[in-house]
């Protein structure tokens, strides 16, 4: 007899000759050309034809379904079916931890329509799929509209002001007078860093610097996307201008050294609390110029507590004891069993520092193409550490009061610090002497 291959299919191998099917009473002749019959497994949830139509119906061809192809009753379609009902749960993982560790990668439209695409493409597999798909959706929109708002803000608050004679009644009202507690600023000094942190978005640490791989030969690609970043690096320039202010301000030096000791308190109990970002920005403001060089003030403070809080921040051996002290505190905070205990704020422009130096220091890709992954690993592992710190909520009580003067206090700027320090304690020498001259001239007009 003939080989039974005229029932193949085209585009299938032909088999092995084999007994003929028993053709079924009252069936078409094996000799005439018909499609092969494929069993269709059981999914209920994805149907293969639109509703409404017969049963055993051909699918529709598929140049008329506009965008995504109808899914047709072909072993192929159903294999894909197959394999996202396989790994739809791993991929809703995915998109769950990619959307709320990296909120801001999906800010642009284009990026929310990949992401819807591909919901689509999974959700029809299984109704389970598909709430999933929507509760990341409406959590993704919830982070994005609170980025959007952002902490306080320090508009005008940035601008540092020029000296006067008489200083504006806003400059007149000292921080001692709405905070006298050391501890009780130090608080409120976490809370604002904490806030100002958790804006901070891990993928601004990378975007910061702009470059991309430099085998691939890009070209920078800066942005506004690292709005937090910056606006956290102005806060911690901010406090040290505004604690070189409040030292400067008094007329008295016996109120300078008080406003001195009672900087040094707030650094330590900084220290205690593992707010590691204010304790450099408060130390950095004493030690400015116009604050270190008012020897008589410094005379009458008791300076043992400030001498231990520099050798804390010493930069010697790229900052070492303060790199074991942000050890320590972390330690602490993984085995913390008090909220107060799990605190702990970098030094910011530091970790800023090590993270460009790792990006820009260490090649992305190897000289054989390869991914540079133990670069990318150590990035994740400084920046993982980042996002475990900044997600931590503050364990103190915030005072509007207190928060709103730290925020919206003028501060002098570099000349009229300077000059504030001079009508404190004369000039020493006579470079001294001819900037003051100077700086009268050009800040307050007089000769």
């Amino acid at each position: 007899p003939a080989t039974p291959c005229c029932w193949l299919p085209a585009g299938r191998p032909r088999p092995a000759a084999r007994a003929q099917r028993p053709a079924a009473p009252g069936s078409p002749s094996t000799s005439s050309h018909h499609a092969e019959e494929w069993p269709r497994p059981k999914c209920a949830s994805v149907p293969l034809y639109s509703p409404g139509e017969p049963a055993g119906s051909a699918p529709p061809p598929r140049a008329q379904t506009a965008g995504r192809p109808h899914p047709v009753a072909h072993p192929g379609g159903l294999a894909l079916q197959a394999q996202v009902r396989k790994f739809g749960t791993k991929l809703l993982q995915l998109l769950a931890e990619w959307t709320e560790t990296f909120p801001r990668d999906f800010q642009e439209e284009s990026a929310i329509g990949h992401l819807k695409d591909v919901a689509g493409r999974i959700a029809p597999c299984d109704e389970a799929y598909r709430k999933r798909m929507q509760q990341l959706l409406q959590a993704l929109h919830q982070r994005l509209a609170a980025l959007g708002q952002g902490p306080e803000g320090l508009v005008g608050a940035n601008k540092p002001i020029s000296y006067r004679t008489k200083p504006p009644a806003a400059i007149h009202r000292e921080l001692l007078g709405v905070c006298s507690d050391p501890y009780t600023l130090a608080q409120q000094l976490t809370h604002v860093e904490l806030e100002r942190l958790r804006h901070v978005g891990p993928e601004e640490f990378v975007q910061a610097f702009g470059n991309k791989d430099r085998l691939a030969g890009s070209k920078p690609c800066f942005g506004d996307k690292t709005n937090s970043l910056e606006a956290y690096v102005q806060w911690f320039n901010r406090l040290c201008y505004l604690v070189a202010t409040e030292i400067c301000m008094p007329a008295k030096k016996k109120q300078r050294a008080q406003v001195i000791e009672f900087f040094i308190d707030v650094a330590r109990e900084c220290f205690n609390i593992g707010n590691f970002n204010s304790l450099m920005a408060i130390i950095s403001g004493m030690n400015t110029s116009p604050v270190s060089r008012l020897r008589k003030t410094w005379a009458k403070v008791k300076t043992a507590k400030f001498f231990i809080l520099e050798h804390q921040v010493d930069p010697t051996g790229n900052f070492c004891n303060y790199r074991t002290a942000l050890r320590g505190a972390a330690h602490c905070s993984l085995t913390a069993h008090s909220s107060r205990e799990k605190v702990v704020i970098p030094f910011f422009s530091l970790l800023i520092k090590d993270v460009y130096f790792l990006h820009e220091g260490c090649t992305s890709r190897l000289p054989n193409g390869h991914v540079n992954f133990e670069k990318f690993l150590e990035l994740a592992k400084q920046v993982g550490e980042f996002i475990t710190w900044k997600q931590v909520e503050c364990p103190f009580e915030q005072d509007p009061s207190i928060t709103h003067y730290l925020y919206t206090a003028p501060v002098f700027s570099e000349d009229g610090l300077y000059l504030a320090s001079y009508e404190s304690e004369s000039p020493e020498n006579q470079t001294e002497k001819e900037r003051w001259k100077s700086l009268r001239s050009s800040v307050l007009g007089k000769t």
